[in-house]
């Protein structure tokens, strides 16, 4: 069964960034910036890039690339053992979780751009909490939202990978880029911004401690995507000519650089009307709705533009993640199950989309709980703290401590100078045996507040 290929450099670098940069960047950067001292976790947040993100990606990227075929047969070829396939169907049913649930707040967003567009997110504080609260809670809307993001993303993963995912990411990565500098000029434009500038880019290290370090460790880890298979299925459309490093720390960087943008976007806005963005997963769809509205009072047009280039920007933000989750499974039903592309994706759809339902009406319309939790807070719940660490913990042992030490140089090698390679394998090497593993059951153990 032939396989895609992507068809250029960029198309890699956009395509896997893409999978990486989401509403993560967007929204759960800047409020984690704003709750541990601005600046101060931004620089601790690359440290601990370099340190688990860029180690973690190129692990995955060797496993993807080596073997050439999806994520549960690539671990199995990778660690020449069967059992490792455990690793690939782990990120399989992580990344359907996680599409089935993500879809939900990726309708949301489709939602406030609706209503942003049609100027219906006017009002005081009381009002923007009671939109967000009838509108989440609303048995139909959110459902069939969540359900149409999910076909509109099966209708770019049917297309192939050049076709597909390759063109769309060129059109939307841009687009996102753009978006994002526009609202940054705007925001950096008001009285008072330049606090807010401050806030995030001059570095205040009283405020850290090791919580903070470890948020920003968090943060690099789903930032990126680890833990996911997403990364290891996209490495298996590489030739053998990209090189690896280079191509995750481009990857890293870019996301990074987004992540920032999201803060200058965000918290000039803020901090021009004495809000502080911290506040945590109601920000972008309580606190600044009333921020733009605040901010842009004396230019209404400008606020009303912006408010819509913003929800636009969460969508598009959202599609490029939700892409690379849906070709996971995609890649999965049509290589082992041999089914035609087509007939793969619809699998894939059709079990997100049930997710999807469920969670949606789990926020408020049914009670719908698992141990105690609404279904959407217990997908959220099992696959950030468990199954995402998990899956790159064992990723990391596999190509640390049991892959052949030949393979893993080997394929590490390809793609660069023989004279760069060898200067930085040893410390790759180093990381993914020794610092990768620490700082994971580190995230752990912080998760339930062991540490």
């Amino acid at each position: 069964m032939s396989r895609g290929t992507f068809g250029s450099r960029l198309g890699i670098i956009l395509a896997t960034a893409g999978s990486a940069v989401g509403l993560g960047n967007v929204w759960r950067f800047p409020f984690m910036t704003g709750q541990n001292g601005g600046a101060a976790f931004i620089i601790v947040y690359f440290a601990c890039v370099l340190l688990l993100g860029i180690p973690g990606m190129i692990s995955e990227f060797l496993v993807g690339r080596h073997s050439q075929s999806n994520a549960a047969r690539a671990y199995g070829v990778f660690g020449h053992c069967h059992g490792w396939r455990f690793i690939g169907y782990l990120g399989i049913l992580t990344s359907t979780i996680i599409l089935g649930f993500y879809a939900v707040v990726a309708g949301w967003c489709v939602q406030y751009l609706v209503a942003s567009i049609g100027g219906r997110l006017n009002g005081d504080m009381s009002y923007v909490v009671r939109y967000f609260q009838e509108f989440s809670s609303n048995p139909v809307y959110p459902s069939l939202w969540a359900v149409a993001f999910i076909m509109v993303t099966h209708m770019v993963i049917v297309r192939g990978v050049r076709g597909g995912i390759e063109r769309a990411s060129k059109v939307l990565m841009p687009t996102l880029f753009v978006l994002l500098l526009v609202i940054v000029v705007a925001s950096c434009m008001l009285p008072g911004a330049m606090e807010g500038v401050k806030f995030l880019l001059w570095p205040d290290f009283t405020k850290l401690s090791h919580s903070v370090f470890l948020e920003a460790l968090g943060q690099a880890f789903f930032s990126l995507s680890l833990g996911t298979a997403c990364l290891c299925t996209y490495a298996s459309y590489f030739s053998r000519e990209t090189d690896l490093t280079r191509s995750a720390v481009q990857i890293a960087l870019l996301d990074s650089l987004i992540a920032i943008l999201a803060g200058l976007m965000i918290f000039p806005a803020a901090f021009s009307v004495g809000v502080m963005p911290d506040a945590g997963p109601s920000l972008i769809f309580i606190t600044l709705p009333n921020v733009f509205q605040q901010a842009f009072s004396a230019m209404p047009a400008v606020g009303y533009v912006v408010s819509v280039l913003f929800y636009a920007l969460l969508v598009f933000a959202a599609l490029t993640s939700t892409i690379s989750m849906h070709e996971i499974g995609t890649a999965f039903f049509h290589e082992e199950l041999k089914q035609d592309r087509s007939r793969a994706a619809w699998i894939v759809t059709g079990v997100c989309s049930v997710i999807a339902v469920l969670c949606s009406l789990s926020v408020g319309a049914a009670d719908i709980r698992v141990l105690g939790r609404p279904l959407m807070d217990f997908c959220d719940f099992l696959t950030a703290q468990f199954m995402l660490p998990l899956g790159a913990l064992l990723t990391s042992v596999l190509v640390g401590w049991f892959a052949s030490r030949q393979l893993v140089r080997d394929e590490f090698y390809a793609g660069q100078p023989v004279s760069s390679a060898r200067r930085v394998f040893h410390v790759y090497l180093f990381c993914v045996k020794y610092v990768v593993p620490v700082c994971i059951v580190l995230i752990f153990l912080h998760q339930f507040n062991i540490l």
